[in-house]
């Protein structure tokens, strides 16, 4: 069932248009990120950090396509100034898609500090945030990623432990 989830991510992003994904490994994120692989129409460019991440996302929406980054809340702190003065600046849209680590079911204890400060960072950022907690949950993405579009921001999409081990 995981597989059927990532494949249905990944079919909302290109039925979206974007057409450029760039990601940092994450063990939750993985079957989307294999998926991203298999699918030709989205050029799919991993990258070494978030903040890194930023950029090549701006670089592909100002050369014509539409963006998404996939990423952990961990590294969220790191690209504050990114999204502030490149990706809301320049109203870049740009849904990030979130394995929100730290939550109930988290495996690993420091994840769990970032946890606490994941939501007020990007409300603080003025970003719209969606969080993925229960299966069937991503049926919102077509529209989250449209939002997107339409308001010329950055959208947050918080996928967490309980939302990949109900999709397995």
């Amino acid at each position: 069932m995981a597989k059927d989830v990532d494949r249905r991510i990944v079919a909302d992003m290109k039925a979206a248009g974007i057409g450029f994904v760039t990601s940092v490994p994450c063990k939750q994120l993985a079957g989307v990120i294999e998926v991203l692989d298999e699918t030709p129409e989205i050029m799919h460019v991993p990258c070494n950090r978030e903040d890194e991440g930023m950029g090549l996302c701006a670089g592909a929406y100002m050369g014509g396509r539409m963006p998404c980054i996939v990423m952990q809340n961990t590294a969220l702190g790191v690209v504050v100034n990114a999204l502030a003065t490149l990706i809301q600046f320049y109203q870049i849209p740009l849904p990030m898609l979130i394995s929100y680590r730290g939550e109930v079911g988290e495996k690993v204890a420091c994840q769990v500090e970032m946890a606490l400060h994941t939501k007020p960072i990007l409300n603080q950022l003025h970003i719209p945030t969606y969080h993925f907690h229960r299966p069937g949950d991503e049926a919102e993405l077509p529209g989250i990623l449209n939002h997107a579009w339409v308001s010329s921001k950055p959208v947050a999409i918080l996928t967490d432990a309980s939302f990949w081990s109900a999709a397995k």
